[in-house]
């Protein structure tokens, strides 16, 4: 290999391929959790395909979706937000199989899913030292970067459930609590010194079970305290949000941590 080629190639794993972390991306983000319930839940329930058969639908699409943005040469943001869609709605589906299929149930499917996730973001910081989604710029942090949202995704469908039913809060309850602990870490990313990564990943998570509340509060039924609108109509809305977002909100890489 040429000093040229061995340029070439450093300079494109010095390239971030995932977004900078603007207000922008967390409007989208929020979009697009919403999105993952209420896509999730026409699969598996209007469609009536199961959980089980829809989150192996899911689980194909967000495979296939890692892959192509692991192989791609720069940031696409139509392929990271489709990456992340792909994600959230295989974490509800998924959380949905465990918690009622299963029998885990909303507590234990949450604790477990919690233990995953500290888990991958353990094996992540001890194999290339830091878990800064700048630094995502090699296939293996991108690995590692994919499988841990995999994890949070998940978490936060479970843990949107719990809060709504097993703690009794409803959706509309379970969208204050979520927005409330978002406005503290929003705070404390201002006004403390708490690690900037840190609060990344909890307000990662925290938007997962966010968008699930707001999601099941579009679209189940009045007995449950839900709008009961159409899952299709109501996914395919939030759909052309996330693309009208994507187009308008500037995007762009975010700049590789040193």
């Amino acid at each position: 290999m040429n000093l040229d080629s061995r340029n070439s190639v450093n300079v494109r794993h010095r390239i971030s391929k995932v977004p900078a972390v603007t207000l922008g991306f967390w409007i989208i983000k929020i979009f697009a959790t919403t999105l993952g319930e209420t896509g999730g839940d026409a699969v598996s329930m209007s469609m009536k395909l199961g959980y089980l058969a829809s989150t192996g639908i899911f689980a194909a699409i967000f495979i296939a979706a890692v892959i192509a943005q692991i192989f791609a040469k720069k940031f696409h943001p139509f392929l990271y937000w489709l990456t992340i869609i792909a994600s959230t709605t295989v974490g509800t589906t998924l959380a949905d199989f465990a918690d009622r299929s299963l029998g885990i149930g909303y507590t234990g499917g949450s604790a477990l899913l919690f233990t995953l996730l500290m888990g991958s973001l353990f094996v992540w910081y001890r194999s290339l030292g830091t878990i800064n989604v700048s630094s995502v710029s090699s296939p293996k942090a991108e690995f590692f970067y994919w499988l841990t949202i995999a994890f949070s995704q998940t978490l936060g469908t479970a843990l949107g459930d719990w809060t709504a039913d097993t703690a009794g809060l409803g959706y509309l309850g379970g969208a204050v609590i979520f927005s409330g602990l978002l406005l503290a870490v929003m705070l404390a990313y201002f006004y403390t010194k708490i690690s900037h990564t840190l609060l990344f990943w909890i307000a990662f998570v925290l938007t997962r079970p966010l968008g699930a509340v707001v999601g099941d509060f579009l679209d189940k039924p009045h007995a449950k305290g839900g709008l009961e609108l159409s899952r299709y109509s109501a996914s395919a809305t939030i759909l052309v949000l996330i693309v009208v977002c994507i187009l308008v909100i500037p995007q762009r890489a975010a700049r590789k941590a040193h």
